[in-house]
């Protein structure tokens, strides 16, 4: 009976311990197939997730959109936006969004610099570095966002900002 008992002690010991590499032989890297210089690389799951959604990644290519628009939205939101970025580099940028009973903010390209242009244009403050402004596309919308920018705003009005999104061929935006 102590024999029994030892060797399922010992076995129990055996299936908790620990296999460790052997040299020489590292497990090859799963191909995901073809790809161009220019694609990512995606995970399988990944792959086999977008493949049974029909979806397909976002193009990275030089953002282009221009869009002198102004928008009113149902809960007396007025946003107007003057922009105009070619090959990723943002050469118009005015931004106001008034929210009613809340104040405003207000966003100028001559308080930024352009520090990023690819995989998106991105644009921080040069007195506050934290204050950054993302622009991406996403289809036939580009999306314009603010990050970490209270100080653009009157009161608590930041916290109630959302981004604005352009439409690429009309220039509208909502």
């Amino acid at each position: 009976m102590w024999r029994r008992l030892l060797l399922v002690v010992c076995l129990t010991a055996a299936g908790c311990a620990e296999v460790g590499k052997q040299p020489g032989r590292e497990p090859a890297p799963a191909s995901t197939g073809p790809s161009t210089a220019g694609e990512p690389k995606l995970k399988d799951s990944t792959l086999k997730l977008l493949a049974s959604r029909n979806m397909k990644p976002q193009p990275t290519r030089p953002l282009n959109v221009a869009s002198h628009c102004a928008y009113r939205d149902e809960i007396g939101t007025q946003t107007s936006l003057d922009l105009l970025v070619r090959e990723a580099e943002v050469k118009t940028f005015t931004a106001r969004v008034s929210m009613k009973g809340r104040g405003a903010c207000r966003f100028m390209l001559e308080e930024f610099e352009q520090v990023e242009k690819m995989p998106q244009a991105l644009l921080r403050h040069r007195t506050y570095p934290g204050c950054l402004v993302r622009m991406w596309e996403e289809g036939p919308k580009v999306t314009v966002a603010f990050n970490s920018c209270p100080r653009s705003c009157e009161g608590d009005a930041f916290s109630y900002l959302w981004p604005i999104l352009v439409e690429t061929d009309s220039g509208r935006c909502f």
